[in-house]
């Protein structure tokens, strides 16, 4: 039987935080895991500069990534591990299907509105035009599943748009993925603003965990976790969503239920509460800390990973464009 494809990438820029980790990458490794998947995994680096970056910054941050990935359990000899501008064929899909893709879609973009307002001194193309390449992306592994969150699914929905409208006009090209939302974890909020989702980009360096943050600093920042009013711990993320977001980072690290964490502190306080998840998080954290100092130090090795994964991409990418191309009309 074939093996559905399942494709994600991780915008190595900044930091990973908890969020990522949980909400993404962790959840890589059991899709991994699952022997009727095939797994291809990148680093989006090409999405990456629609903000501006640091040169030294995005290559030390996208190797750092690589070796986040391996750390995490992603095991290059079973699943395709590769940096996206690595693999030219990313970007001249994206060319092919802006010519498929109509402007009024992408100025109904909320992300595309979002990032225009906080980055008003450079709203370019490659802010706009990044639904196009994601979905190129998608389309150049015939993928089956695309595991996203609920902010990206209207960019999964522009996907499959476009790989519909290529595939009415010429035939069947494109694979239409369709999305999996991402199970309980998958949305990490901050812990000064509970209301807002855990980023990166997040000025107030309490507000985020990253994964490389040593144990002191992941309990110091639990410890400072805004809360709600009342002392009830109980899952109500409209009116106690502090208390809602530590019982999900718990029952994320620890691998179980929010339900059966409720029970568990029934009748204890707030105080119990960040004790235990900080725990969790420094417990869950602490073995993949041990893998990355040591993928990290290696650098040779690990920019062999990356040779390798590109290898394995362009093999399949290079023929899903070839395919796109010869349909369109282009002389192969």
């Amino acid at each position: 039987m074939k093996k559905r494809v399942v494709y994600s990438a991780i915008q190595p820029s900044g930091i990973m935080t908890l969020g990522n980790y949980i909400g993404a990458v962790k959840n890589w490794h059991e899709l991994q895991a699952n022997d009727n998947n095939s797994c291809i995994f990148a680093l989006a680096d090409l999405h990456t500069i629609t903000v501006r970056q640091d040169p030294d910054a995005l290559r030390r941050n996208t190797k750092s990534f690589l070796a986040l990935l391996l750390a995490a359990g992603i095991d290059p000899s079973s699943s395709v591990v590769y940096i996206q501008s690595h693999v030219h064929e990313h970007a001249e899909l994206a060319w092919l299907l802006n010519c498929y893709t109509y402007v009024g879609e992408m100025n109904r973009m909320t992300q595309f509105k979002d990032k225009s307002a906080k980055h008003s001194d450079n709203i370019n193309m490659g802010l706009m035009d990044y639904p196009v390449l994601m979905a190129a992306d998608i389309l150049l592994y015939d993928s089956d599943v695309v595991p996203v969150g609920v902010d990206q699914m209207q960019h999964l929905e522009i996907a499959r748009d476009i790989a519909g409208r290529f595939n009415n006009s010429y035939g069947e090209t494109f694979v239409v993925p369709t999305g999996q939302l991402t199970k309980t974890g998958a949305k990490i909020m901050s812990l000064q603003d509970p209301t807002a989702k855990m980023s990166k980009s997040d000025p107030n360096p309490n507000a985020v965990i990253s994964v490389l943050d040593s144990a002191d600093d992941i309990a110091r920042k639990i410890k400072r976790a805004v809360t709600d009013s009342g002392s009830e711990i109980v899952y109500d993320v409209e009116n106690k969503p502090g208390v809602s977001n530590l019982l999900t980072i718990l029952a994320s690290a620890e691998g179980a239920t929010i339900e059966d964490e409720v029970k568990r502190f029934k009748g204890k306080m707030y105080g119990h509460l960040k004790v235990a998840c900080a725990e969790a998080v420094v417990e869950m954290l602490r073995p993949f800390r041990e893998r990355y100092d040591a993928l990290i130090a290696d650098e040779g090795a690990l920019l062999a990973f990356a040779r390798d994964g590109a290898a394995k991409a362009e093999q399949i990418a290079a023929r899903t464009l070839a395919r796109a191309k010869d349909k369109i009309g282009f002389v192969l």
